[in-house]
């Protein structure tokens, strides 16, 4: 098992905006299967890529091809990702579910 996620725990600088920690704590994705297939593909690849890099005694350098790949295929992740469609949170379904219910009792 990796140590590393596919989500961001590889510790290279930059890799985290504070937009994308913004975005991450306002809403969560609803991933599709096609989004889901991809995202798990990338998460083994950014995985044998980190783990490889530091079974070698790898040291950081932002110029370094391992770690310029593990941040493009980091990049990517997070692309598709937020493309995906955003879930509603439990006060929406909640306020959702309340004006149905008002809209069909007052019929």
């Amino acid at each position: 098992m990796s140590s590393f996620s596919a989500m961001g725990a590889f510790p290279f600088a930059a890799l985290t905006t504070e937009a994308d920690a913004r975005r991450r704590r306002v809403r969560l994705r609803r991933v599709t299967p096609q989004a889901g297939h991809a995202l798990e593909i990338l998460g083994h690849a950014i995985d044998y890529l980190t783990d490889e890099f530091i079974h070698a005694g790898g040291s950081f350098y932002a110029r370094d091809a391992q770690v310029e790949a593990v941040q493009l295929l980091m990049r990517i992740n997070r692309q598709i990702y937020f493309e995906c469609p955003e879930a509603a949170t439990l006060t929406e379904r909640f306020l959702a579910l309340l004006h149905l219910r008002k809209a069909a009792s007052s019929h």
